[in-house]
C-alpha cells in the first residue's frame, strides 16, 4: 500500500488561520452505517485487505456519523471533542497555543507568537496532522489530543462491553441539535477542553431537564471558543490587554475566554482544572484516588473499603486532572466547600492531593493561592440530572487493564443511561 504522505507543518503558503482551499468531496453515508467514528485513509494504492494501524499522523481524516434528527439508536450519546482537536492541531505552523512559523516570531518579544484563531478548513483535527504537545510516556503510540489516544480506547471498550451509543461532535451541540432527541446520558472522555457558549448551553439545558452527564476526563470546559460567522474559524482570546510577553495564559487573571473568570465550569461539572493541575513531560510519581463513601452505588459490587486507593500503580492521576475546592472533616474526608462555584451536594468519592514540590514536575493554573490545596476529586452531584466526573484525563487508558476502573465505568454508564 502506498499512502499519500505530506508535511502539514511546512506546506508552503498554507497557514494555520486560513482556509487551505482543498477541493471538497461529497460522500453519501450508507444508510446501514451506525452512528459512530470512522477513520478515512487517503491512499494512492489499494488498501483492500490491508491491516491499517490507527496512526494519528498518516494521511487520514475523521468522519463522525450522527443519527438523523429524531432517530437515536441508543440512550447514550458520546461527544467527540473536535474543537479541542483543532485547538492543538499545528497544521500550517500554529495552533491556539502559538505560532511555530519563524516569520511570526519576534526576537525577544513573544507577543508575535500569540494566536487567537485557527482554521477548521485544514488537515488534522483528530487525525491526519501534527499536534502540539509532548509524547505520553505511558502510551507513546499516538499523540495526546487525537482521536486515537483517549476517545478510540473508550469507544472500543464500550463496544466490547455491549453498551450501545450514538456519537456527536462539539458542532452538533453548538448548533443545539442531537441532545433533545431523548438521550439519557451524555458521555465525554479524555481531554474535552474547548467549549463554545452555545454547546455549553445545550448541555446545561439537557441536564436541567433531567439528562445525565458522565465525564471520564479532565481539564474539561477550560477555554471558551467562538466560531466565525461562516463557521470556518475557531477563536479563543487568551491574553488580556497588557499581558506580559511570554506569559502562561492558563495562569493569567482576566483572560477574556477563561470560563472560570465569568461562568466557572464547576457549575456544570463540579470540578475545575484551576483546583487540579497538569504533568506534561515524562513519567510522573504514581498517584491514585483514595476512596471515600465506599458504600456508594458508584462502587457497587467492588468490595472496596474506606481508604483503598484506586489506580495508583498505573498512575491514574494525570496527565491533567480537575478538582473541587474542599475542606477536611474530623475523619480526614474531603468535602466540597462550594467556595469555587461547585454546586451544593457535590460528593467527593475519590481524593488525590497533588505534589507541590517543583521536582515533582506538576504545573498549576492558579497563579494565586486557591481556596484549598490542589487535588483531583472524583465525584458527582445532582441538578436536574446527575453529573459524574472522573477528574483525570487518563481514565480511558486504564480501562483496558484495571478491573476497578472498569467496574466503576460500568456502574456509572448502566445507572445513568437507565430509564428506570
Amino acid at each position: 500500500m502506498a499512502s499519500a504522505e505530506w508535511s502539514a507543518e511546512t506546506a508552503p503558503g498554507m497557514r494555520f488561520d486560513e482556509d487551505w482551499g482543498w477541493p471538497g468531496f461529497d460522500f453519501e453515508v450508507p444508510a446501514e452505517w451506525p452512528s459512530g467514528v470512522y477513520v478515512v485513509v487517503l491512499s494512492t494504492g489499494s488498501t483492500r485487505g490491508a491491516e491499517l494501524p490507527l496512526d494519528a499522523r498518516s494521511a487520514r481524516l475523521l468522519v463522525i456519523v450522527t443519527p438523523p434528527s429524531g432517530s437515536r439508536s441508543a440512550d447514550i450519546l458520546y461527544k467527540v471533542p473536535v474543537f479541542t482537536y483543532h485547538a492543538y492541531n499545528t497544521s500550517g505552523g500554529g495552533s491556539l497555543y502559538g505560532s511555530l512559523r519563524p516569520e511570526d516570531i519576534q526576537e525577544d518579544v513573544q507577543a508575535g507568537t500569540r494566536v487567537s484563531r485557527v482554521s477548521l478548513l485544514r488537515p488534522g483535527g483528530g487525525v491526519g496532522g501534527p499536534v502540539k504537545g509532548q509524547p505520553d510516556p505511558y502510551d507513546p503510540r499516538s499523540p495526546r489530543q487525537t482521536f486515537a489516544h483517549w476517545d478510540a480506547k473508550f469507544l472500543a471498550w464500550l463496544e466490547r462491553e455491549g453498551f450501545a451509543y450514538d456519537c456527536c461532535t462539539d458542532l452538533d451541540l453548538h448548533e443545539g441539535s442531537v441532545l433533545p432527541d431523548g438521550y439519557r446520558l451524555l458521555v465525554s472522555a479524555g481531554h474535552d477542553e474547548y467549549w463554545s457558549a452555545e454547546a455549553r448551553g445545550t448541555v446545561e439545558r439537557f441536564r436541567d431537564a433531567g439528562g445525565n452527564i458522565a465525564n471520564f476526563g479532565a481539564n474539561t470546559c477550560w477555554w471558551r471558543v467562538t466560531q466565525s460567522a461562516d463557521g470556518a474559524l475557531l477563536r479563543c482570546e487568551k491574553f488580556p490587554p497588557g499581558a506580559p510577553a511570554g506569559a502562561d495564559p492558563d495562569s493569567l487573571r482576566d483572560a477574556p475566554d477563561h470560563w472560570w473568570e465569568s461562568d466557572p465550569e464547576n457549575a456544570l461539572f463540579g470540578v475545575s482544572y484551576r483546583n487540579g493541575g497538569g504533568h506534561w513531560s515524562g513519567p510522573r510519581r504514581p498517584l491514585g484516588f483514595r476512596i471515600q463513601h465506599a458504600d456508594h452505588w458508584v462502587f457497587e459490587g467492588m468490595s472496596l473499603r474506606e481508604g483503598d486507593v484506586l489506580g495508583e500503580h498505573d498512575a491514574l492521576i494525570g496527565y491533567e486532572c480537575d478538582g473541587a475546592a474542599y475542606v477536611l472533616d474530623d475523619a480526614g474526608h474531603a468535602q466540597a466547600s462550594g467556595s469555587d462555584g461547585t454546586p451544593p451536594g457535590f460528593r467527593i468519592l475519590g481524593f488525590a492531593p497533588l505534589p507541590r514540590e517543583e521536582a515533582e514536575g506538576w504545573q498549576f493554573a492558579a497563579r494565586e493561592p486557591t481556596a484549598s490545596p490542589q487535588a483531583a476529586t472524583l465525584g458527582l452531584h445532582r441538578m436536574g440530572g446527575t453529573v459524574f466526573t472522573a477528574a483525570t484525563t487518563d481514565w480511558a487508558r486504564l480501562l483496558a487493564t484495571d478491573a476497578q476502573v472498569q467496574a466503576i465505568t460500568r456502574n456509572v454508564l448502566s445507572r445513568l443511561s437507565s430509564r428506570r
